[in-house]
């Protein structure tokens, strides 16, 4: 998974190539086009899987417990 260390490690290289070059008034072009691909590939942060991964396991936890409800339910109508 590409992190924002990673991605700012890969502009920092592009940096250090292009510093000396010609092309090194392209740079805010190379951060921008890097970003926006980035965001294109619909990526999300850790902190951002860690927190939708505790809505799942809470969101689950509910479903088992109203399953039993309804299981409990269903044997008491009969």
């Amino acid at each position: 998974m590409l992190t924002k260390e990673k991605i700012q490690n890969l502009s920092n290289k592009i940096r250090h190539i292009v510093k000396d070059s010609p092309i090194s008034d392209i740079e805010d072009n190379i951060n921008a086009l890097l970003k926006s691909t980035f965001t294109k590939m619909d990526l999300i942060n850790r902190e951002e899987f860690d927190v939708q991964t505790e809505v799942l396991k809470r969101t689950r936890a509910k479903l088992e417990t109203l399953e039993a409800k309804i299981i409990d339910l269903e044997h008491k109508l009969k």
